[in-house]
């Protein structure tokens, strides 16, 4: 009994260390900051949030199978602790996008960029939201007022926008943290040129910067993962 404690002891729990500090968390981590901190939706990490609930699952195992072993319960109860953790995240994530999606939802969909950023679940749920709010709002209130003011859309038939529509506010600003060198940008958004060295506007991070900046200007560079919104 005791020789198969001594083995569950160091190659389980060797398997187990190993499998927490993979970068995964960390990563899921980051997506979830930069979804709760950008002003608009950012493309589904779907290969991430795969790879979180395989180890998530991987996880529960290990720790049920350790639980079951005859060890401190203590223990497996911190290692508990680091199932839980993963799982908040994971859920933090997702519903952060969804509390997005619900915000803008006429406005993601009808943009194929945006639309492009959902993932299956996410479009299902948008189509139904919308669905569901045109409903709801044309059976108690536009079917009551006139005709030229029924749209969901806009304010009036004469509007030539969407101009009841929300749309994310890309020029609000946010804290981000460098995770590697920018490309030199200027503040208004456009890349280096000809007559770079001739202004004094341009603005270029290196990793540990932390900034409070534009979001427009550097949404490429968060989507390329130079930076982190913190």
């Amino acid at each position: 009994m005791a020789s198969g404690a001594e083995e569950w002891s160091t190659e389980h729990i060797n398997d187990y260390e190993s499998l927490i500090s993979t970068t995964d968390v960390e990563l899921l981590k980051r997506a979830w900051r930069n979804e709760k901190a950008a002003p608009e939706l950012l493309p589904f990490e779907e290969a991430l949030v795969k790879r979180a609930k395989e180890q998530i699952q991987l996880m529960e195992e290990t720790v049920d199978e350790f639980a079951e072993s005859g060890h401190d319960p203590l223990i497996a109860s911190l290692y508990q602790m680091d199932v839980d953790r993963a799982q908040f995240l994971l859920r933090s994530y997702l519903r952060v996008r969804l509390q997005k999606i619900e915000k803008f939802m006429f406005y993601i969909w009808k943009s194929d960029t945006y639309r492009n950023r959902l993932s299956i679940e996410e479009e299902k749920f948008t189509q139904r939201c919308i669905s569901d709010i045109g409903k709801h709002l044309e059976e108690t209130v536009l079917s009551k007022l006139p005709e030229n003011y029924q749209s969901v859309l806009k304010q009036s038939l004469i509007s030539e926008e969407d101009d009841m529509v929300p749309e994310p506010q890309l020029d609000t600003f946010v804290v981000a943290k460098c995770e590697r060198a920018t490309r030199p940008l200027f503040l208004d958004g456009s890349r280096q040129s000809a007559g770079f060295d001739s202004r004094d506007d341009h603005f270029q991070m290196v990793p540990g910067d932390l900034c409070i900046l534009r979001y427009r200007p550097f949404q490429e560079e968060l989507m390329s993962g130079n930076i982190s919104l913190v």
